[in-house]
């Protein structure tokens, strides 16, 4: 069960002037932002904003700041020219342990842009967590959820009910972050498999049925 925890970062942001290139000197803005939010629900982290008026506007890069260099982590193509409310949302699946800053970089159709203020969120909600498959009982393949609290060494592997194992799905050195990996069993007989993850000090093992 995931529980969402919302923060309400900043209402009324507009966009910075004076930064990028080809700033209009009469400081009208090409789009305004109305507001700027980031939302914690599980282990992943949604940035949602809603822009009250666009002109030409091409769209929004996502970035992060780490290890106090700002990365470009996505980007969400604009709506070019609306007089009406318009929405939008990125989400960062695999947000860093920590005091984490976002900001946006708003790029024109020709090619000038300009960042939003930067929010700030904090993300020690992340945790190890192993989900339920899904879908479960599954025909011939299922996907597994996991989340890492901190970089270690990952192995997720699938057994059968007498305890044999199946095959290893992931082994390997991980960030924190979310993650999933798909697991085929179309060699395999219907029945109940058993899957395991191993990580640092956390282990946990879940039931799934497969039905042919």
């Amino acid at each position: 069960m995931r529980s969402t925890i919302t923060f309400l970062i900043l209402f009324s942001i507009q966009l910075c002037a004076g930064i990028g290139v080809g700033t209009s000197g009469l400081g009208v803005l090409p789009v305004e932002l109305s507001s700027f939010t980031a939302n914690l629900s599980g282990s992943n982290l949604e940035l949602r904003w809603v822009t009250a008026t666009e002109v030409n506007n091409y769209g929004f890069e996502i970035e992060r700041l780490k290890d106090s260099k700002w990365e470009k982590i996505g980007f969400i193509l604009g709506h070019g020219n609306s007089n009406s409310p318009k929405t939008y949302s990125f989400i960062d699946d695999k947000p860093l342990k920590g005091k984490l800053q976002y900001r946006l970089k708003q790029i024109d159709n020709n090619g000038t842009f300009k960042y939003t203020k930067t929010i700030e969120v904090g993300t020690d909600f992340l945790k190890y967590d192993l989900a339920q498959n899904y879908p479960n009982p599954f025909n011939p393949s299922t996907v597994i959820e996991y989340s890492i609290h901190a970089t270690s060494n990952v192995k997720v592997e699938v057994y059968n009910v007498l305890g044999k194992l199946i095959t290893t799905l992931v082994n390997e050195n991980q960030e924190t972050g979310n993650y999933q990996v798909n697991f085929d069993a179309s060699g395999l007989s219907s029945g109940i498999y058993y899957y395991k993850i191993q990580s640092s000090n956390f282990a946990a093992t879940k039931i799934m049925l497969l039905l042919k």
